[in-house]
């Protein structure tokens, strides 16, 4: 497992996350629109931006700390600072996917928001076909609560999502 480190999502990474969002991976199970919009990677940055600027977002570069490679994306939203709790996401670039990466990065990022959120309740939204993020939240300490049944609606698809959590007296 390669050592991962998380820095602010900015111009630098676009090129790399325009890579990202061709994957097939990610666009089954992530919220990106599919297909994705000429450009959408600088639209999405500039929502993240906007959102790290009025405190309701952030998004961090996953990097690979010998290589500098991007490993992937580890994203927080909907973040309610008077209740103290949000969601988290991440997405691992396919090269980098069955080397713990994703583990490292939820780790990581849990313990952001954490630490310099001061988070009580963290969520994370699952798709129910999507096995091996469900592992990922397992091995990071999340707790599945349940399943909301059709709540995603994408490409004419509904899809049933599990919400897990950890608490900060996990």
């Amino acid at each position: 497992m390669a050592d991962a480190r998380l820095e602010p999502l900015g111009d630098q990474h676009l090129e790399d996350i325009a890579l990202l969002l061709e994957d097939d991976g990610v666009l089954r199970y992530t919220r990106v629109p599919n297909p994705v919009p000429p450009g959408w990677e600088r639209e999405w940055l500039r929502l993240y931006e906007q959102g790290r600027r009025d405190g309701t977002r952030e998004a961090f570069a996953v990097v690979d700390d010998d290589a500098g490679s991007l490993l992937g994306l580890a994203l927080a939203f909907g973040i309610d600072r008077e209740g103290r709790q949000l969601e988290l996401g991440y997405v691992v670039a396919p090269d980098a996917r069955g080397r713990g990466v994703a583990t490292q990065t939820l780790e990581l990022l849990t313990q952001w928001a954490f630490s310099e959120l001061d988070a009580l309740r963290i969520e994370l939204w699952i798709s129910v076909g999507n096995v091996a993020s469900k592992r990922v939240a397992e091995k990071a300490g999340y707790r599945c609560e349940g399943t909301l049944r059709s709540y995603h609606f994408k490409q004419g698809i509904r899809d049933d999502f599990e919400i897990w959590s950890r608490l900060a007296s996990d």
